[in-house]
């Protein structure tokens, strides 16, 4: 029996009824022989870990475009939070943990540079739109690997496509993730706000405080705790009527606070600008994009093309190439 046939078995006799043995994965869209070493989910695990588009969510903004101080979020560090918080619960209620850390892990992979500002902008430039959640499912499926994408399960993909919006996961593992995301960033952006100044813990309601913590750890150990304790040994995932509706309160509480109204906002309007030149640019001339983009064009059409390439940018790569391409060089005579 090979390590990965021992872990099945182990899966097979710890996880809930309502977990997703890797045993029972849907596949692949290329069919691979097995790893001796590693079950299903837990190669695509590995193969985000180790991709390219992982490693730029370390440069691209959570909240806070361009902030001064290391200790704010970036995609990257909301990523790895919410893995935690995704891990935590997901062992608690026996599902399959390794499924539940890939979707964590590659949920984000489309993101845009600046946050939802960029996926903002770029939504409203493209004649076919742009969801970042789409884009995460087309990172894997077409765009890394030189373009042979990593061929994940369909679980993980499922995941990703389903993780903020419309209809629920297929899978119990995707459906913590969609809530240990949004678990997460109200709870980092709360502290993150504090730290910009732009609130303080005593500006969050008293009666939300009181139930929910008065710390950001005090936060996330509640909702957690709540949510595990509610959704054992039943097949939906759901927190107590009180803790739902202070965490939904303290959503809107940010939406009015942060999100809307704040310095977080004040950037905006120049990445908007930043996006909209570079998207203009590249379709107005597609000779300057880089030759994995221009086939790309080819083969998918010159707006597809060119909003992989933004999306796929890091901030700083953003400016770089928009410095370069408007912002006279220097000069000497």
């Amino acid at each position: 029996m090979t390590v990965r046939e021992q872990t099945e078995q182990i899966e097979a006799m710890t996880l809930s009824q309502f977990a997703t043995p890797a045993v029972k994965t849907l596949g692949r869209a290329v069919p691979e022989a097995p790893c001796p070493l590693r079950t299903s989910f837990q190669r695509d695990r590995d193969r985000i870990l180790h991709c390219k588009a992982f490693r730029r969510l370390k440069h691209k903004t959570q909240v806070f475009i361009s902030p001064e101080g290391d200790h704010y979020r970036t995609r990257l560090t909301h990523t790895l939070e919410v893995s935690q918080i995704a891990r935590t619960i997901s062992r608690a209620l026996r599902l399959n943990e390794d499924l539940t850390e890939a979707i964590a892990l590659g949920h984000d992979l489309g993101h845009t540079p600046f946050g939802h500002a960029g996926e903002r902008a770029l939504n409203e430039i493209s004649p076919r739109g742009f969801r970042h959640y789409e884009q995460s499912v087309r990172v894997a499926e077409r765009l890394e690997r030189d373009g042979a994408g990593l061929n994940l399960c369909r679980e993980v993909l499922d995941g990703f496509a389903r993780h903020t919006t419309g209809e629920q996961p297929s899978t119990f593992e995707g459906r913590v993730v969609r809530l240990s995301d949004r678990i997460a960033y109200i709870s980092h952006d709360i502290d993150d706000a504090c730290r910009a100044g732009v609130l303080s813990e005593r500006d969050i309601p008293r009666d939300i405080r009181a139930c929910l913590g008065e710390s950001h750890s005090a936060r996330i150990n509640t909702l957690i705790g709540d949510t595990v304790t509610h959704s054992i040994g039943g097949s939906a995932l759901m927190m107590s009527d009180t803790i739902q509706e202070a965490f939904d309160a303290i959503h809107e509480f940010l939406f009015e606070r942060v999100y809307n109204i704040s310095e977080a906002k004040r950037e905006e309007a120049k990445v908007a600008n930043v996006i909209r030149q570079l998207y203009d640019y590249f379709t107005g001339k597609p000779d300057r994009l880089p030759a994995d983009f221009r086939d790309i064009a080819v083969q998918d059409g010159l707006d597809t093309a060119v909003c992989d390439f933004i999306a796929g940018m890091s901030d700083h790569y953003a400016i770089e190439t928009f410095t370069a391409v408007f912002i006279p060089d220097s000069w000497k005579y």
